[in-house]
């Protein structure tokens, strides 16, 4: 077996693609590789991280009951109002669901704090979009967050002139054996809230997902199903302050935040005047 297939095969890759992406001699090629796969991880936590900080949990789980019920609601329509055969009425459930649903994204996003795209101008650029897009303030970072719905999961929505002209905030986080610390970082990402109707159950929602499409409009650099992605906001925004041990050497006892009170019934409740003396 010859020596250039064993690098290929140690790589996972093979053939003329390979080459193609990774230029020069078999040791080239296989550096190229091992550090693109490196720095993909890098970025992947980067960008993961720098979307928590930018959203807040609230935005995203309103998010989700509303593009559900938009879907619902879009089915429903169709089925008591219209009577089409079943492709036209697939065709007309798509355009009622994708028009509902944006608008449901528009007035959600509006009432957690984003702002819609001031002309429909990308920020840092001269660049117009059509669709409303909200910007959401990170501690370094800033998200412009946008909604699509996908073919299917995992499948990038189709390019439009607005996804095209987001998009362009996001060659900073393209791989490249140049980058360093030193590197300009990009004050916005553009990231899209996806959806993906069920195609088995009318009505219904397959996938939802937190999505970043790198600038050349290719291939996803950031995906994760939006279960998974809430669990990144987890014990941190959650456990309270670390209190003395138990003195009797229990084991640890899972609180609630301490910004929420437990519900005391009135009858059971102390009388504070008669507690202090104050009066107040």
């Amino acid at each position: 077996m010859k020596a250039s297939h064993h690098a290929h095969a140690a790589s996972g890759k093979t053939g003329s693609g390979f080459r193609k992406k990774y230029p020069g001699s078999i040791a080239k090629r296989k550096i190229f590789y091992i550090v693109s796969r490196i720095t993909k991880g890098i970025r992947m936590l980067d960008v993961r991280q720098t979307i928590l900080d930018a959203l807040p949990k609230d935005l995203l789980l309103d998010l989700e009951d509303r593009l559900r019920a938009e879907a619902l609601k879009a089915n429903s329509v169709v089925q008591r109002e219209l009577a089409l055969n079943p492709k036209r009425s697939r065709e007309a459930e798509g355009q009622i669901r994708f028009r509902l649903q944006e608008q449901g994204y528009e007035e959600v996003v509006q009432l957690h704090g984003g702002h819609l795209l001031t002309d429909g101008v990308v920020v840092g650029t001269n660049l117009k979009v059509f669709q409303p897009f909200a910007r959401f303030v990170g501690p370094q970072t800033g998200v412009i967050l946008g909604f699509a719905s996908m073919p299917e999961r995992k499948k990038i929505p189709p390019k439009n002139m607005s996804r095209a002209a987001g998009v362009t905030l996001n060659v900073s986080l393209q791989s490249s054996l140049f980058s360093d610390e030193r590197s300009p970082k990009p004050t916005d990402i553009f990231v899209l809230f996806l959806t993906a109707r069920d195609r088995e159950r009318g009505g219904m929602i397959e996938e939802i997902a937190i999505g970043v499409i790198g600038s050349d409009y290719k291939d996803f650099v950031f995906y994760e199903s939006l279960e998974n992605f809430l669990g990144g906001y987890g014990s941190e925004t959650q456990t309270p302050p670390a209190k003395p041990q138990d003195p009797q050497g229990g084991g640890s006892v899972v609180k609630l935040r301490e910004a929420r009170k437990l519900f005391v019934p009135p009858e059971t409740r102390r009388d504070k005047e008669s507690e202090d003396g104050t009066g107040e």
